[in-house]
């Protein structure tokens, strides 16, 4: 009998809209290895065929609802009757459950944030999912759909902040402040992203996430020394 385990499996889901249950695949954390992470914490894995965010999504075959395990099951009055409209009455069966390309991989995000709107699903939700679709862009190195993607990412992480509705999510205050610094840099919004690169290492006496700190000077110097060469 042959037990050598495989990087991926099937993991069984219940769709949070229509109850389905169906199969998903997830590749084992053991098989997962990290090279380095980008200034927007964007993984970089030694195999990319062993990349864990091609799966994060699951997508619904049988109604087409997309979701994550960070989705409240909780739909405020009236979201199920629109996401039948937009959504399951114009689905045609798709199988996403099986191994993904990094194409399919970003339809997967685009479906799941598409649904986390129409469900009114907490800003850092959403802003996560953008998030992702612009680093899976970031690795086919086509710059203007990063670049947009990252505006859609930094609008909700804005709006997150503001409303301060990261609460009970993995995202701390620190977290989000310099990633909105992080995003801003990205797209030229330098003013912003000074702005928040202040309010972060403003914490710095205060806050146990050191890594952050670090990161959010070695960010402020970065800028400083583009403004100097400017």
């Amino acid at each position: 009998m042959n037990t050598t385990l495989t990087p991926f499996y099937d993991k069984q889901v219940q769709c949070l809209h229509c109850e389905a249950k169906f199969p998903s695949t997830k590749i084992r954390s053991s098989f997962v290895k990290v090279d380095r992470y980008d200034k927007d914490f964007c993984p970089n894995y030694q195999s990319e065929e062993l990349n864990p965010l091609f799966y994060h999504v699951f997508v619904c075959p049988q109604c087409g609802f997309s979701f994550t395990d960070d989705f409240s099951k909780y739909f405020p009055p009236k979201t199920k009757e629109e996401i039948k409209n937009n959504v399951s009455d114009r689905w045609v069966h798709q199988d996403y459950g099986k191994q993904r390309t990094v194409r399919q991989a970003i339809d997967s995000y685009k479906l799941a944030a598409y649904c986390a709107e129409i469900k009114k699903e907490k800003k850092v939700t959403i802003a996560g999912l953008y998030m992702r679709i612009a680093w899976l862009n970031r690795k086919m190195k086509n710059k203007e759909q990063e670049q947009r993607f990252i505006s859609f990412a930094l609008h909700n992480y804005l709006e997150c902040y503001l409303n301060s509705d990261y609460h009970s999510s993995q995202m701390s205050e620190l977290k989000i402040m310099y990633l909105i610094a992080a995003l801003s840099h990205q797209i030229g919004e330098t003013e912003q992203a000074v702005m928040y690169l202040s309010k972060v290492i403003e914490k710095q006496n205060t806050t146990t996430e050191r890594t952050i700190i670090e990161m959010a000077k070695d960010q402020w110097q970065e800028i400083r020394g583009e403004k100097s060469t400017a």
